[in-house]
């Protein structure tokens, strides 16, 4: 049995394409025996969704803390007006006074940068 030239070379193609299909075959087999690397490719990937709740876990009790001062602070002035409405009302004079004085200080103040122009 004797083969042309050209029947040779597509021979010859034909063994390479089954021997790349066949390396190729080999290679997957081998990456779905190898559990090494299935084991560390699932590790990678449940690291990085942890890594992702812990952000996201950080994000949310930083805004709840911030929202905890907000609120403390907010109490806080709260009281302060509280108080300084209880003492408006045990001394109403000199808060009426205090209040008065303020009242003209800024009205001779606007009159006076009026007066400047």
């Amino acid at each position: 049995m004797t083969t042309s030239p050209d029947g040779q070379q597509e021979l010859e193609k034909e063994i390479e394409q089954t021997r790349e299909r066949l390396g190729d075959t080999v290679e997957a087999l081998a990456a779905k025996v190898d559990v090494q690397a299935q084991a560390q490719e699932k590790l990678s990937q449940l690291t990085a969704r942890l890594k992702g709740k812990a952000t996201e876990a950080k994000g949310k009790a930083t805004e709840a803390t911030r929202q905890l001062r907000l609120q403390d602070k907010a109490n806080q002035a709260k009281r302060q007006a509280t108080q300084a409405g209880q003492q408006i009302r045990k001394h109403p004079i000199p808060a009426a006074a205090t209040a008065g004085a303020l009242v003209l200080f800024f009205t001779l103040i606007r009159r006076w940068m009026r007066r400047d122009k």
